[in-house]
């Protein structure tokens, strides 16, 4: 009999238990957010998916006319900039999102989405032969929905003030020309980096690489996993551009040492598949004093733990 008795409750306390646990599920994800403080914050009106539970915001980008092949594109077809709210696991709420940049509206975009708590994933472009060009930068972020919603909009809004400042779009990012001839001295930055660079033709060079694995090979500095800068002009008048090659952890602390220094970020994106461990880099470009632009990516390789990670050649 207390064998029949187990037999007969047992399949009815497991579905109990089954729907308690079903119940805490849906409770969790299917949690409502506060889609009038979401649509206050962002300036905009969006729209709630319920069987993803996603509340999207989105702003299309009509403010400037966008050619790709000769084809004024409207922004129906992908230029349209978006931040979506979801539940998170651990904190109220999480939001990714796209947003449809000009060249002079990058880099103080990123610096407004760093400053406000909001993580910067990928830069880069979807369009060739696109006038003027057009960039597209994604965020993401995990918090209350009050932040975040306030975070999207401090970065729309600086957009906004942009162009609202000057709607001719800018083509270079401005400053004196540089000399004809390259006269970096070398010294300065040896001792910034604690490295001996590259020298050529008056330019100076520094490459740092890092040890990583892909099918099983072990790859480094001459196979492309390097954090690399060079610079040319004069000491008082120079420019450098560069890469830093990252781990997802890294990514976040370079990206805001090197806004802080007033370096300009032209990519985010991967370089390898099947690496370990994955391995993410940025290009960049800066104007001004060598030293004092050595100084800013000093800055970030000690921010992000990637002074002296790894050997040192020349590119």
């Amino acid at each position: 009999m207390a064998h029949m008795k187990t037999s007969k409750t047992t399949p009815i306390c497991w579905l109990l238990t089954a729907s308690i646990s079903l119940f805490a599920v849906v409770h969790l994800f299917g949690a409502d957010l506060d889609a009038a403080k979401i649509d206050n914050l962002t300036g905009l009106k969006g729209k709630l998916n319920e069987k993803e539970g996603v509340y999207k915001v989105t702003w299309p980008r009509n403010d400037v006319k966008i050619a790709v092949d000769g084809w004024t594109m409207p922004p129906f077809m992908g230029l349209g900039t978006w931040a979506s709210f979801t539940p998170g696991s651990h904190t109220e709420a999480m939001v990714m999102g796209d947003t449809v940049l000009f060249e002079d509206e990058v880099n103080p975009a990123m610096s407004a989405a760093l400053d406000n708590g909001l993580s910067v994933t990928a830069l880069h472009n979807h369009f060739f032969f696109d006038h003027p060009k057009v960039y597209f930068m994604h965020i993401s972020g995990e918090g209350a929905t009050e932040q975040l919603a306030t975070a999207v909009r401090k970065v729309y809004d600086k957009i906004k003030e942009i162009r609202a400042a000057t709607p001719q779009l800018k083509d270079s990012f401005g400053g004196s020309a540089l000399p004809a001839k390259n006269s970096i001295s070398a010294e300065p930055l040896n001792k910034v980096f604690g490295l001996s660079g590259e020298t050529n033709n008056g330019m100076v060079k520094f490459t740092i690489g890092r040890p990583a694995m892909m099918h099983d090979v072990k790859i480094d500095n001459l196979m492309g996993v390097n954090t690399w800068m060079a610079f040319a002009g004069s000491d008082d008048n120079a420019v450098v551009d560069g890469d830093f090659a990252i781990t997802e952890d890294e990514l976040q602390p370079a990206l805001k040492a090197m806004r802080v220094g007033g370096i300009n970020i032209v990519a985010i994106h991967q370089h390898m598949t099947y690496e370990q461990p994955r391995i993410l880099f940025f290009h960049y470009w800066g104007k001004g004093s060598a030293k004092k632009l050595a100084e800013a990516i000093q800055g970030a390789l000690l921010a992000s733990g990637l002074s002296g990670v790894s050997t040192s050649a020349a590119k």
